[in-house]
C-alpha cells in the first residue's frame, strides 16, 4: 500500500528492528465505533503492508464511541499503547494497553482510563522525565470550551495515575481569544520531544479557520516549566503530528493531511532542529 491508499488520522510511527510500524485512527466515520486499531509495516515510509488488526475494541468493551489516536511506545521491555476510547460514563479518556510485540495483540493494562474519570479527555501521549513516567493529554474543549494540555504522573508499571493532573496551558494562550459556549478553543495531539541542547519541545494542534501544527517550549527544560508558544511547524490544514528518527538517521515529522473527511492521509516531512525549535527542511 502507498500512503495515498491509507485512510487514517493521527499517524504514529514506532521504529523497531529496522522496521517502521505505523498506527493511526481508522478514519471512517471519524473513528467512531470503528472496532479497534491496525498497524502497517514498512521500511521506506512510502510502501506499506496491508493493515493488521492489533486491538479489537469490541472484544474488550471499548467500542462505545471513540477509537482514537493510538501511539505505541517501547518501555521496560514491553510495548505500551496509549489510545482514546469512550468510557462507561459517556465521556472519553486515554487508556493504556500492552503487548509483547509492536504487532500485538494489545490488551488493556487495566479496565479503566488513566485520565480523570469525570473529565472528557483525549490524545494521551507517553513521556518520561528523570525516570518518572507521565501521561500528557488534552482536556477537551467539548467539556470546558477552552481546551487545555495537561499532564499527570503515572506509577512505574503505568497502571495508575499518581496525584492530580496539572495544566500546562489553555488553547486561549495561543489563540488569544476566550473560550466559551459559542467559541470553542481546541487542544489536540500533544507530543513531547527533547532537542539535542536539552530544550524540551511539545508539538500540538489546534483549529483557527483550519487545522495546524503548533510548537511550544518549556522555559526550564522540564514538563513543570512555563510553556512559551513558538512559530507553527505546519499550517496547511494538517496536524496531530509526532516526531521520529528514520532508518536513514534523518529526523521526520508525520501528521495527517488534509484534515477534511474522507481525504485524510499520512504525510511525512524531513525536519531539522534549530537552537530553540524545529523546522521543516
Amino acid at each position: 500500500m502507498k500512503n495515498q491508499d491509507i485512510h487514517i488520522r493521527d499517524p504514529f510511527v514506532l521504529v523497531h528492528n529496522n522496521t517502521y510500524y505505523m498506527y493511526g485512527t481508522r478514519a471512517k466515520d471519524f473513528g467512531i465505533k470503528v472496532g479497534g486499531v491496525d498497524v502497517y509495516k514498512g521500511t521506506d515510509l512510502e510502501n506499506w503492508s496491508e493493515p493488521k488488526s492489533i486491538f479489537d475494541s469490541e472484544k474488550y468493551g471499548l467500542n462505545r464511541q471513540a477509537n482514537w489516536a493510538p501511539e505505541v511506545h517501547e518501555y521496560c521491555g514491553k510495548f505500551y499503547m496509549f489510545a482514546t476510547f469512550g468510557k462507561e460514563n459517556g465521556l472519553r479518556g486515554t487508556y493504556v494497553l500492552v503487548s509483547d510485540s509492536p504487532e500485538g495483540e494489545f490488551k488493556p493494562l487495566t479496565g479503566k482510563a488513566i485520565t480523570p474519570y469525570d473529565w472528557e479527555c483525549l490524545d494521551g501521549t507517553f513521556y518520561v522525565e528523570d525516570s518518572v513516567p507521565y501521561c500528557v493529554f488534552c482536556h477537551e474543549h467539548t467539556q470546558i470550551f477552552d481546551g487545555t494540555v495537561n499532564y499527570i504522573q503515572l506509577t512505574a508499571d503505568l497502571k495508575e495515575a499518581v496525584g492530580e493532573p496539572k495544566t500546562l496551558f489553555a488553547a486561549s494562550s495561543f489563540l488569544n481569544r476566550e473560550g466559551n459556549e459559542s467559541c470553542h478553543n481546541v487542544t489536540d495531539g500533544p507530543f513531547m520531544y527533547r532537542l539535542k541542547n536539552e530544550k524540551l519541545i511539545m508539538i500540538w494542534s489546534t483549529v483557527n479557520g483550519k487545522y495546524f501544527q503548533c510548537v511550544c517550549t518549556s522555559d526550564n527544560g522540564k514538563i513543570s516549566g512555563s510553556w512559551k508558544h513558538l512559530p507553527n511547524l505546519f499550517d496547511d490544514n494538517g496536524g496531530h503530528g509526532m516526531i521520529f528518527k528514520g532508518l536513514d538517521g534523518k529526523l521526520r515529522l508525520t501528521l495527517h493531511c488534509p484534515n477534511n473527511q474522507p481525504d485524510e492521509r499520512p504525510a511525512f516531512f524531513e525536519i531539522k532542529e534549530t537552537d530553540t525549535s524545529l523546522e521543516i527542511v
